[in-house]
């Protein structure tokens, strides 16, 4: 096995920060200089490229005193009282989240430099939730800094974008995301730089796929049954197999965490372990797993649209070949099944299927049932029509 390579981080708070040399310099400079510090920052760019990590990096870097490591590091914890983060668990982001969010902005920071909240997933707020924080925006308090994330600025209301300072990320190269992972992990190059590759430069995915044989095997299987797809039987069969497996895969991902909060909680309350829960606390304990369903409806969803962002990339590769344009396959390892299928569809029968899958994810969003809008799909890539 080749060396990993090294590669150099910048100093705290910076130090996960990686491939964005651009925005790192603009922030870099706005946490050291308040006339280019301005009240509200959107970072933007595609899955995967960071927008978290370059967030609560700049709130580090505004909330602690320079030089100040124990600060900086509670606040990349997320555990410093003047950081305020909402991550985003659930399907969307909730009116009351966002109040609870505006009151704790006008509050002065504690014992830090600044008070900072940052809002991941800001796409994910109805109307009605972001009209709820354009006042903060619009009237902000001192020494209050909020910073957005999400993957585009199209995906913020107009009155939103209008009060932020956009930072755009870039999105990543194949190769140094497979660099990047490779030096991380220790895996092979050649496993870091298929999983880069699989996963369209994502590199939380790129991690997974690269320190996890069975995900790259669900993914390998879930696109070799779709390819063989073939009637209605075989839509309902597969479709079933991939809601089957996102389901196991959020329940093994959200378990452990949820006997753990559920286990803190009951320590917080006072409750010894196996001790009956008293009726005055029932409802804190009925909340928490009301939160936790949701988490794992959330979690199931995003399972199974990374699925679908999967086989837009099988059958985006898919034209690819038709048009014989395919040095750069996303799915290099399927070529002889795709050169196959070119042989036997048309163009316009794949760019129906690519369609039909972006229809499928936007469905999705709006909590339509996962199994029916999948075998719908399925039946589109068997026929080649719409149902």
């Amino acid at each position: 096995m080749e060396a990993a390579p090294t590669i150099s981080a910048p100093p705290l708070p910076w130090a996960e920060v990686w491939g964005q040399p651009e925005a790192l310099a603009q922030l870099q400079a706005a946490a050291s200089d308040p006339a280019q510090l301005t009240h509200a920052w959107l970072i933007t760019g595609p899955p995967g490229s960071g927008r978290s990590t370059l967030a609560y990096a700049f709130a580090a870097a505004l909330i602690a005193e320079p030089g100040d490591e124990a600060a900086m590091r509670q606040v990349l914890a997320g555990t410093h009282p003047d950081l305020t983060a909402l991550r985003t668990e659930q399907v969307i982001i909730r009116i009351d989240e966002a109040r609870r969010l505006v009151e704790r902005a006008y509050f002065a920071p504690s014992i830090g430099r600044y008070r900072v909240i940052v809002v991941e997933d800001a796409d994910r707020m109805a109307e009605r939730t972001s009209n709820v924080l354009l006042k903060a925006l619009e009237e902000p308090p001192d020494r209050t800094i909020w910073v957005l994330c999400a993957p585009s600025d199209a995906d913020l209301l107009p009155t939103i974008r209008s009060r932020v300072r956009t930072l755009r990320l870039r999105e990543p190269d194949i190769a140094d995301v497979a660099r990047l992972i490779s030096a991380r992990s220790g895996v092979a190059p050649d496993i870091a730089e298929q999983s880069a590759r699989h996963a369209q430069r994502h590199i939380g995915m790129a991690q997974r796929l690269a320190t996890d044989d069975a995900a790259r095997e669900r993914r390998a299987t879930t696109l070799r049954g779709v390819l063989e797809v073939r009637g209605v039987g075989d839509a309902v069969e597969v479709a079933g197999r991939i809601v089957a497996a996102a389901t196991d895969d959020a329940k093994a991902l959200g378990a452990e965490r949820d006997e753990q909060e559920r286990a803190a909680l009951r320590r917080t309350l006072g409750i010894a372990e196996g001790a009956p829960v008293p009726p005055a606390v029932r409802g804190q304990l009925s909340a928490l797993e009301d939160d936790q369903k949701r988490r794992a409806t959330r979690s199931l969803r995003d399972g199974i649209d990374r699925v679908l962002t999967d086989l837009q990339s099988l059958f985006r590769d898919l034209l690819m070949v038709q048009f014989g344009n395919d040095a750069e396959l996303i799915n290099r390892e399927l070529e002889p099944e795709l050169r196959a299928l070119a042989a036997a569809w048309t163009p316009s029968r794949t760019l129906a299927v690519v369609d039909r899958i972006a229809e499928t994810r936007r469905n999705l969003e709006q909590n339509v049932a996962p199994t029916l809008a999948l075998e719908s799909m399925l039946v589109t890539v068997a026929s080649g029509r719409i149902p």
